[in-house]
């Protein structure tokens, strides 16, 4: 006589129905939560991203305006690293400054002040643009391709600004 196992009945749903319900609840109330679907949220990632990387470098600007106001022998030194942040501010999308008076933003910083050793608003700058690096780096894992693209470009060309005035600052 054959051996034949017993019969192991499960009680309970299986975990395919499991499952299938899970994916199921997840994409309603993901659909109820947001008002919008993927396309659009990857779309405000993207907004936030860019106006968030062109504050960034408004405000890098204003300190190396703060820092050249200070010492204005470090101009020859900083005036092509100024030139390419306000190139990066421009890329996307941040306005540039007109006329005398800077114009009010929905949340404005106060004005930064360099520390009056040269070396130490060296370092200073240097500590700025590698924070600013950093957070880009961060930000380029969360947008879609060609920003992603434009992030990583300018992380890296901030990584190269925070070296040079580090090494300046010693």
């Amino acid at each position: 006589m054959p051996y034949s196992p017993p019969s192991r009945a499960r009680s309970g749903p299986r975990r395919r129905t499991l499952l299938a319900s899970l994916a199921g609840a997840t994409a309603l109330l993901t659909g109820c939560s947001s008002g919008s679907g993927p396309a659009e949220r990857v779309a405000s990632a993207a907004t936030r991203a860019r106006a968030r990387a062109a504050r960034d470098s408004a405000e890098l600007l204003a300190r190396y305006d703060a820092v050249l106001a200070a010492h204005p022998a470090l101009t020859g030194r900083l005036a092509p690293l100024r030139a390419a942040v306000a190139a990066h501010r421009d890329a996307f999308g941040g306005k540039a400054e007109t006329g005398t008076k800077a114009k009010a933003t929905p949340s404005p910083s106060p004005a930064p002040t360099a520390p009056a050793d040269p070396k130490a608003a060296l370092g200073s700058l240097a500590s700025a643009e590698r924070t600013v690096a950093d957070r880009r780096a961060e930000a380029l894992l969360e947008v879609p391709g060609e920003l992603a693209r434009l992030l990583a470009s300018v992380s890296a060309a901030g990584s190269a600004h925070a070296y040079l005035l580090a090494e300046a600052a010693k």
